[in-house]
């Protein structure tokens, strides 16, 4: 769902609206106070320094007890705050001229505000590439954040406001975004991503039988789903971070496309694969030291020991091998013209262009991940961009396709035939954005 004509207000009114039922101690600071962070954020990503737009995160943290409450056996790459010699006015000539030392992928600024709700820069929070590797899925591990909020400035006018992995809301110019779109999880988009991993699946159901007789494949089935799926979201990020646009197309016909640079890359399947056949070699590898150490003994075999050693290595050489499948892919989608994928995922090229022109008279947009009719508009597709329309005749002609479309902005567009309706989604999930356990739910 999204709400149009939103203002900077309007946002500090959802976000104060959701910080009044956190579990957590700390005061929610007054609903002024968020207005005059958020708009000052707004006007800074309108800035731009040395020639380059801002992009910048900060943390709403008390200076006087950043963190009440530490962990007994903190990890080493844990969070910390770093004070500056004196508090600075949060104002957007500051914030400008901090954010060249302050890349969000790295670090994040820490604000808070004084008695009068006057709010102020008070130092910098290192170790945030921890965060942003778990949500972009680079990372398995997520740890507790600091302060009571996060603000990212990712783009002109475009605010992120995250509570620990949840995100609290999206300002994109004046549309408010509250939650984005699960598709490639729940749905009929899910379906037919699933069902774009059945070679994988026939590969582990074969492993298994061979190297495990023992193990059921049903029991890893839903894993192969969220590898696969996860590395899809990775792909879409990677392209989003481009800032160029693009397209992907998943079919299982190729008439109406005409491929400008035609190949055959089958090495992000296959790598897939391999990390699901390893991560299997590792988890019983461990289970089966568990089950020993747990019996009494207090030793493990040499063998034991070189198959867990030889199962983390293989893991992670296969980890590494598919980020360069998937930045190799996605560098792709800096061509104009789309990334062709069979739908056996086998890359098929790139540089697509479509050549089919029929396109339906309307089309729906869906504000459930699973389309359901209550959730559809109807639009007219004619307001749509070249990229769009072409893909919305592609899939209207070509059912059983999928098409993404990736704007500049970084927005993500799905569509395809659904039964006798062209559906579309917009505002779709692709980090891992986690429901806290710190909100409660609100109470109607």
């Amino acid at each position: 769902m999204t709400e149009g004509k939103s203002k900077t207000t309007d946002l500090a009114k959802h976000v104060h609206g959701k910080l009044q039922h956190s579990r957590l101690s700390l005061a929610t600071p007054p609903i002024t106070v968020l207005e005059d962070l958020f708009e000052c954020l707004f006007y800074t990503s309108m800035k731009t320094e040395e020639s380059e737009l801002v992009k910048l995160s900060v943390t709403l943290i008390d200076p006087s007890d950043p963190d009440p409450s530490p962990p007994v056996k903190p990890v080493l790459e844990r969070w910390s705050c770093v004070a500056f010699g004196q508090y600075i006015p949060l104002e957007v000539k500051n914030l400008a001229k901090l954010s060249k030392a302050a890349d969000p992928s790295y670090t994040s600024l820490a604000v808070y505000y004084d008695d009068e709700g006057k709010l102020f820069v008070w130092g910098m929070i290192d170790q945030a590439m921890h965060y942003q590797s778990y949500l972009n899925y680079e990372s398995d591990s997520g740890y507790e954040q600091p302060g009571l909020f996060q603000v990212f400035i990712t783009d002109i006018c475009t605010l992120d406001v995250m509570f620990d992995y949840e995100l609290l809301a999206t300002l994109k110019q004046s549309v408010l975004v509250p939650r984005y779109l699960d598709v490639l999880t729940i749905g009929p988009v899910s379906k037919i991503i699933r069902k774009n991993a059945d070679y994988i699946k026939t590969d582990i159901r074969n492993f298994l039988s061979n190297a495990y007789p023992s193990e059921s494949f049903a029991d890893w089935e839903g894993f192969v789903d969220t590898v696969w799926t996860q590395t899809f979201s990775r792909l879409l990020l990677k392209i989003q971070g481009y800032q160029h646009g693009g397209a992907i197309l998943i079919t299982n016909d190729f008439a109406d496309i005409d491929i400008k640079y035609s190949l055959l890359y089958d090495r992000l399947m296959l790598a897939m694969s391999g990390y699901v056949k390893q991560s299997i070699n590792s988890f019983l590898t461990e289970s089966s030291i568990e089950q020993r150490l747990s019996s009494g003994q207090h030793t493990i075999t040499k063998k034991q020991y070189m198959r867990e050693t030889m199962a983390f290595h293989a893991l992670t050489e296969v980890a590494n091998e598919i980020r360069g499948c998937l930045n190799f892919i996605a560098s792709q989608s800096c061509v104009d013209g789309l990334v062709l994928f069979g739908v056996d995922m086998v890359a098929r090229g790139f540089g697509g262009m479509i050549r089919s022109k029929k396109m339906p008279r309307k089309i729906f947009i869906s504000g459930t991940a699973t389309a359901t009719l209550k959730s559809l508009t109807a639009t007219d597709p004619r307001h749509f961009g070249t990229r769009h329309r072409s893909m919305i005749s592609y899939c209207w002609n070509h059912p059983g396709s999928l098409g993404l479309v990736i704007s500049q902005d970084g927005d993500i567009r799905v569509f395809s035939k659904i039964e006798d309706k062209l559906i579309m989604w917009e505002n779709i999930k692709v980090q891992q954005y986690q429901k806290s356990g710190k909100l409660k739910p609100k109470r109607s």
